[in-house]
């Protein structure tokens, strides 16, 4: 009877189980959609700005650089994880970890060791796996995740912007989960600063855009003004395409937590059926026997 009343308990903490991760599903489900909907509104617009502002740079002269696309030798590296304040979401997290540990172990494993490599975390998880493991963060911007809007966002991309034309950073790199679908987030490394050159598909297309397009002001004048709106929006992006991804894969690992419960009940009310039966077949073979016992 005892192992009656264990299964019995696991089954009611089963079911208890099973209605928290069905909850949280259906609150990740509503989240998704208006994250789902915000990076799938801004990508188009961002793809669009980057468009624009390549076709434009595509053949300006060399002389005409701008200090955000200066490339310099690698020796002082800042490297930003955006990662979630909140488990409960499957290996969203530990993916950006290992990411961010392989950028310092390998990537840049010389400038790190030399104390060159500083390291600003998006998401309380991320910070606190790299605490436990001993590793300094310098900065971190948790709250972003809280209230996520571009005015919260830009004052952080004019502090890099201006970090970077101060020379204080060499590179600076962005890790995220790039949004595909609720069960596909693609672990992304971006370069934020320096710019990287592009270049037009087709040397027909550039010349046609000059023949195409009258500038006013020039050229120049229009890549300064585009360049610090399209990094504000790139670093945006990568925040927006994190939060996406994130409730996606909470919602994933959700769903299979309910879908696990709900076989475990399966299995667990079997085995309380037959320990109950072997209960009630014990019951009765005591009481013929003691019947007979009686009898005799």
């Amino acid at each position: 009877m005892a192992n009656l009343k264990e299964v019995r308990i696991r089954i009611d903490s089963v079911r208890s189980t099973k209605q928290i991760t069905s909850a949280m599903k259906m609150v990740s489900a509503s989240k998704l959609r208006k994250a789902q909907n915000a990076i799938q509104n801004m990508r188009p617009y961002a793809m669009k700005l980057t468009e624009i502002m390549q076709n434009i740079s595509a053949d300006m002269d060399e002389t005409t650089e701008s200090a955000y696309t200066q490339v310099r030798k690698t020796e002082n590296v800042l490297i930003i994880a955006i990662a979630s304040n909140r488990g409960l979401c499957g290996p969203f997290n530990a993916n950006i970890a290992k990411a961010a540990l392989s950028r310092l172990n390998h990537t840049y494993a010389a400038q790190f060791n030399a104390g060159h490599v500083e390291i600003l975390t998006i998401g309380k998880k991320l910070f606190d796996f790299l605490k436990s493991r001993k590793i300094a963060v310098n900065y971190r911007k948790d709250e972003l995740l809280d209230n996520l809007t571009f005015e919260e966002v830009m004052p952080l991309a004019e502090s890099l912007m201006k970090d970077f034309t101060d020379k204080k950073y060499d590179k600076i790199e962005i890790i995220y989960n790039q949004f595909k679908n609720a069960a596909v987030q693609i672990l992304t490394t971006e370069q934020f600063l320096p710019i990287a050159p592009t270049k037009p598909e087709k040397e027909t297309k550039t010349q046609a855009l000059k023949a195409d397009f009258i500038f006013e002001p020039s050229k120049e004048e229009i890549v300064q003004e585009l360049i610090p709106k399209s990094l504000k929006i790139q670093l945006y992006k990568a925040i927006l395409d994190s939060v996406a991804s994130e409730h996606g894969a909470r919602m994933t690992a959700m769903h299979k937590a309910t879908d696990n419960a709900e076989e475990l009940l399966k299995n667990l009310k079997l085995s309380y059926n037959k320990a109950r039966q072997a209960a009630i077949t014990n019951e009765i073979l005591e009481i013929v026997s003691g019947a007979e016992a009686l009898s005799g």
